[in-house]
């Protein structure tokens, strides 16, 4: 499942990196944060690591 904006793939990297250690959870704010309780480890690698060319910052809401 590949990040749809930048702003989801920054926030799922954030996320990731907490996970592993590199950054505490305390410091993760919004979608991060929720991204660090409610998703795998695996996922979130897998939305992190999308490549940002082409992507629009944001994602209208449908």
């Amino acid at each position: 499942m590949p990040a749809k904006s930048k702003a989801q793939q920054m926030a799922a990297g954030a996320a990731f990196a907490a996970r592993r250690g590199k950054i505490r959870k305390s410091e993760l704010k919004g979608a991060s944060r929720s991204m660090a309780e409610s998703m795998t480890e695996k996922e979130l690698e897998e939305l992190a690591s999308t490549r940002r060319k082409g992507k629009p910052q944001r994602v209208a809401k449908s």
